[in-house]
């Protein structure tokens, strides 16, 4: 039921970036680096996902910094999808936790421009 739940979440708040700048006129960058992100975010976690599986503890893994930092420039989405749908980091509450409040800057940052007629 999550795993749905977070991946309509998703999928949805990425179309509805995409519908808001068409509808209101206003420019397509910040819909484009949002699907960029995460696009890349959910590579990067593939990535991680399967160094991981294939080479244990005695591998060089991608940082948890450097996950949280994709999901804070926008990638946020596409780590949803890929923690739910690749069952990667989906288990650690800090991990979660940390995610969830990149999602709250990220909403949080849009919702202010949009208030403040930055965009």
């Amino acid at each position: 039921m999550i795993k749905k739940t977070l991946i309509t979440f998703s999928l949805l708040f990425l179309a509805l970036l995409w519908l808001t700048s068409w509808q209101l006129n206003i420019t397509y960058f910040i819909a484009g680096t949002y699907s960029v992100a995460s696009l890349v975010s959910f590579l990067v976690y593939g990535w991680d996902k399967r160094l991981a599986m294939q080479h244990g503890e005695h591998v060089i893994r991608v940082p948890e910094r450097t996950l949280h930092i994709l999901g804070l420039i926008g990638g946020w989405p596409g780590s949803f999808i890929a923690q739910q749908w690749l069952r990667h980091k989906s288990k650690k509450r800090s991990f979660i936790a940390v995610l969830w409040l990149t999602v709250i800057v990220n909403c949080s940052a849009i919702w202010s421009l949009y208030y403040f007629q930055l965009i």
